[in-house]
């Protein structure tokens, strides 16, 4: 019997409600490791997971099978869960609605892995907004600002 094969390879980007700068060094590192585990447990590969106080990127090779909203969907909801059970924030913590995801070759993957583990350099010279409104034109993806993430710049 024919399997199926694939290499679908796609960075989700999100942020955190209220833009707040709330994702601390204190537990960032759990957080993503999480986040990872949350891909793995869904049977993907999580390539990529990092981020800033604010917002994060993960970079997923998905399987056919794995809806891309369903993903994004348990990982917000699972690491939500995660930060309030752990008391990380006296706070409630809670995701902004809605997520960028851009899709990426075999061949280009790599560079939006170190890309991904930099963003700490990256943010020195460019504002979230600013990278995220490169990554819609640079997609070529028509928007509509009253959708767009709360920009607090």
């Amino acid at each position: 019997m024919p399997g199926t094969f694939s290499q679908i390879y796609v960075q989700y980007v999100f942020a955190v409600k209220g833009r707040e700068n709330c994702i601390l060094p204190s537990f960032q590192t759990e957080l993503y490791k999480y986040i990872s585990g949350i891909i793995t447990n869904k049977e993907q590969k999580s390539l990529a997971v990092n981020g800033m106080s604010d917002h994060v990127h993960v970079l997923v090779g998905l399987k056919p099978s794995m809806r891309i909203a369903d993903l994004v969907r348990d990982i917000k909801n699972n690491s939500t869960n995660f930060i309030n059970e752990n008391k990380f924030l006296r706070n409630k913590f809670s995701w902004q609605e809605g997520y960028g995801v851009f899709s990426y070759s075999q061949s280009g993957f790599g560079k939006v892995i170190e890309y991904i583990k930099n963003q700490k350099e990256h943010h020195k010279k460019r504002t979230f907004k600013q990278e995220y409104m490169a990554f819609l034109k640079k997609f070529d993806i028509s928007f509509e600002d009253k959708y767009l993430f709360e920009f607090y710049d």
